[in-house]
This record gives C-alpha cells, sequence and structure tokens, in this order.
C-alpha cells in the first residue's frame, strides 16, 4: 500500500510483529470463545493469517507461538518469501506482482470468491443488450463479476437497473489506464439506456494523501472533465463530489451512517488492514465509498425508492469496499450491488511494476502530446522481444509479456488484426519496432481526440453534470 499500511506492515522489528500476533491470535481466541458474529470472527482470522505471512517474509520463520524471534533474526533480503512467491497483492491501494504476465486472475477469482465472465455470459449479454459485446469483454479484460446474471434476469423482467462507478481524484492529469473503466461504463449506459452516477472521493484521497483540500477539490473538478470527454450523456449521469454531496444530501449521509453501523472496527482491519495509528477518517470512508450502491442515496433521481439495483464496473482492487457493501446490505433493507471487474493497465515498464502519477514515464498520460506519446513509447514500454532481429526472426517475441501488445488489446477494435499482430509477434514475422510502432499510430489518435472532446468542456458543462437533479431515464 502507499499510504495505507496492512496491519503488519507497521511493524518495524520481527518482536513487534511477533507481539501484534500473539495479540490477534488471543483476539481470534476470543471472538470464538464468545461465538461473535461469523464475519467478524473471519475477519480477525484473515488479519492473522496476513500477519503470519508477514511474519515469515520478515524472519523467513515460521510463526510458533511461545517461541519469540531471536534479536538477529531477518530474512535475507532476496525478494518475496517462497511461501508467497506465487500471492499476489491486490486491495485499494496495492498491486503488486512478481509475474511480468502481471496478476493471475483466476487465482484473484478464487480468493476473493468472485465468478469468471465466461463466454456463456458474455453471449448472455450480447443477447439481452442486442449488440456485440465491447472488446473489453470479448477479451477478457472485463473477466470478473457478481450477480450479473441476476441484473440480466431482472432487466429481461423489464426491471431497470442503475450504473456507479468513481475516480480517486489524486492529480490533474488521469492517464489512459484510468479511461478503461469509464470506456466501458458509457457502453453499458448506451446499449441498456439506464441513468449513472460517479463518485468523485476527493474526500479519500486528502485523507491518504499528502494533499490539501483544496487540491483534491480542484482535481476532482479537472478529473471530471476528462470524465464528460468520454461522451456520456448530460440526460442521465449524475457526477458528484464527497466534500460538495456529502454536506447536501441528508439522505446520503443517512446510508453512510446506516452502513457505519452494521461495519466492526475489526472488520475494516481484516478487510482493508487499517492499524491503530491511521485516522479515523479512512477508517470510516469504506461506508462513503458504499452508500452510492443504494438507490434512494440520490432521491433527486431515484425518489424514495430503495429497491433499485446497482451495477458497478470498476477494477478488481476494488471489490474489497464491495464486498463489505454485499454483507451490509440485507441487514439494512437494501439489494446486494452486483459488479464487473476490470484487470489492470500495466505500467509502460512492464505488469509488474506500478504506473505512478508521480512518474511521467509510467504510463501514457491524457495531457501527452503525439510527440510525448512517441518518446514514451519506443523507449519506455517494455519489451517481449529478443536482444537481437537474428533472434527475434528465428524465435520470436512473447506477446504476453509485451506492453505495446498488451494497450492495443485494450484499444485496437480489430479482433482479427490483434490476432494478426499477435501471431506475427510470435513467429519472429512483426519486430519489437514495428510493434510500437503499430501502438503509436492506435494512442495518438486516440488522445487528440480525447483532447479535443475535453476543450468543449465548459466549466458550465462540469456544473451541470454536477448539480444534484433528475435523470431523464425509465425504470
Amino acid at each position: 500500500m502507499t499510504e495505507c499500511q496492512a496491519d503488519g506492515e507497521g511493524a518495524k522489528s520481527p518482536m513487534e510483529l511477533y507481539e501484534k500476533l500473539t495479540e490477534q491470535g488471543d483476539q481470534v481466541r476470543v471472538l470464538k470463545t464468545a461465538k461473535a458474529d461469523k464475519a467478524e470472527i473471519d475477519a480477525a482470522v484473515k488479519l492473522l493469517l496476513k500477519l503470519k505471512v508477514d511474519y515469515k517474509q520478515m524472519t523467513g520463520q515460521d510463526y510458533k507461538a511461545g517461541c519469540p524471534p531471536s534479536e538477529n533474526s531477518i530474512a535475507p533480503d532476496n525478494g518475496p518469501a517462497a511461501d508467497g512467491a506465487d500471492e499476489d497483492t491486490v486491495d485499494p491501494w496495492n498491486v503488486a506482482t512478481t509475474n511480468a504476465k502481471g496478476v493471475d486472475y483466476d487465482k484473484l477469482i478464487v480468493r476473493f470468491g468472485s465468478n469468471k465472465i465466461d463466454q456463456e455470459l458474455v453471449d448472455r449479454i450480447e443477447k439481452v443488450a442486442g449488440q456485440t459485446p465491447h472488446r473489453f469483454l470479448r477479451r477478457g479484460i472485463f473477466f470478473s463479476h457478481r450477480d450479473m446474471h441476476q441484473v440480466l434476469d431482472a432487466y429481461e423482467k423489464n426491471k431497470s437497473f442503475y450504473l456507479y462507478t468513481g475516480r480517486g481524484p489524486s492529480s490533474e492529469a488521469m492517464h489512459v489506464g484510468h479511461l478503461i473503466p469509464f470506456i466501458f461504463t458509457k457502453w453499458l449506459q448506451d446499449v441498456f439506456d439506464i441513468p449513472l452516477v460517479i463518485q468523485l472521493t476527493d474526500d479519500e484521497k486528502y485523507l491518504w494523501k499528502d494533499l490539501t483540500l483544496e487540491d483534491c477539490h480542484r482535481f476532482a473538478v479537472e478529473n471530471a472533465k476528462d470524465i464528460i470527454a468520454c461522451g456520456f450523456d448530460v440526460n442521465k449521469t449524475f457526477i458528484f463530489s464527497d466534500l460538495d454531496y456529502m454536506g447536501s444530501s441528508p439522505e446520503f449521509y443517512r446510508n453512510v451512517v446506516k452502513i457505519q453501523k452494521h461495519v466492526t472496527y475489526n472488520q475494516v482491519k481484516g478487510i482493508f488492514g487499517f492499524t491503530d495509528s491511521d485516522c479515523i477518517g479512512k477508517i470510516s470512508f469504506p461506508a462513503i465509498q458504499a452508500a452510492p450502491s443504494f438507490s434512494n442515496s440520490f432521491p433527486q433521481i431515484f425518489g424514495s425508492r430503495k429497491d433499485i439495483q446497482c451495477l458497478i464496473p470498476c477494477a478488481i482492487d476494488q471489490d474489497p469496499y464491495f464486498r463489505m457493501t454485499r454483507d451490509v446490505a440485507p441487514r439494512i433493507g437494501y439489494p446486494k450491488p452486483a459488479l464487473l471487474h476490470s484487470t489492470f493497465f500495466p505500467a509502460l515498464q512492464g505488469a509488474q511494476t506500478k504506473m505512478s502519477a508521480s512518474d511521467a514515464n509510467s504510463s501514457i498520460f491524457l495531457t501527452d502530446t503525439p510527440k510525448q506519446i512517441k518518446n514514451k513509447v519506443n523507449k519506455h514500454a517494455f519489451s517481449g522481444g529478443k536482444d537481437t532481429v537474428e533472434e527475434h526472426r528465428k524465435y520470436g517475441g512473447n506477446p504476453d509479456v509485451d506492453v505495446s501488445f498488451m494497450y492495443l488489446t485494450f484499444f485496437l477494435e480489430d479482433d482479427e488484426q490483434l490476432e494478426k499482430i499477435k501471431q506475427d509477434y510470435a513467429s519472429g514475422a512483426l519486430l519489437t519496432g514495428e510493434l510500437k510502432k503499430m501502438l503509436i499510430e492506435t494512442l495518438q489518435p486516440m488522445i487528440t481526440q480525447h483532447q479535443e472532446r475535453r476543450k468543449q468542456v465548459t466549466d458550465e458543462t462540469v456544473k451541470q453534470f454536477m448539480t444534484p437533479r433528475p435523470l431523464n431515464f425509465k425504470l
């Protein structure tokens, strides 16, 4: 994690971590003896297991109760411990993997308890929507779901739903990876003709990052311009800043309080890894991200109705928020939100590295010029090619780890063309330089067109989208 550390990561020495483990083990026993709520016990056990992994990584030894570590018990710094070598780190603040192909999403589905988006579901979405599935569905970029069949069942019976997605505005400039959920959400809005709410969590960024409240709110407005430039329908879309909307909507805040009452501190510690040194704002924030999942949080749109199901397209690192939400929903009389999860957009340096707003070369930003795009791709895009042209022609390249090919998978519309590029690169017929040129020629017009659309987004346009108001739709 960047700003929010998991409980064990706050320990500076093996002894401190050992003491945390002992304390957590005692806590689990107390909860079990007291026959506490199952969710609370599960959260405590999950944290205990996480601490044991941290302990082994720090010391190189398994934790044993009553056997404290010696003063010099620190594992050599040779990378992750063997036991955790194939365990990707995925949470709302950090994504890390040692695999050049990226996160193992099949394992993540098992770990998170979601369902794979299989061909049967893609075919069903095509049938219900009456349109060719979006390339993100066809190519497994959106790969996991919760309750999507239920949403489609209801839709086929003329019972509508609404969309909710969001953005944490931590900087003025967004990169192309930030567009993925919005590109797909726009497609869903268009084909199903449904309302959409977009949450800008400027409050979250203030709590987690070293930013002023004013900067966080300003970033929210600037990011809203890029989101609007994706082409959303103003008559069906409400974009809101938490810092603005929370103070003006009693119904939204009431739902936040209901959620807060039904989630314990132990649960959020287990889910999010909060520590005793985290500010209370972080601990209470998950309820704010959960509240848009319930239709009566938006009385100007849905009135007092609380039975309209929500569908949330998001990257899978946000799933912990909504596992918590789905656990709470039936206890406060609301339908569980459904989810569609996307894979992660890789950094230019490779799928095992992280994109960062502070590193201009880690991604293509929406403010980049055609020349900057060309230079970044040529200089920094990780190659799956061989060291020499001769070797590459003979043995071929590896498209599974090549960032240029990964980016084309996201943005090139033609499936047949993409498959041919893959085969040519793997056979050696296509060189890395030629593959990078294809990516540059795909990205340059896409980013230029986005910039042109953004120029048309005035302050008045932003105000229209961000004003609480009725939306035009049929339920």
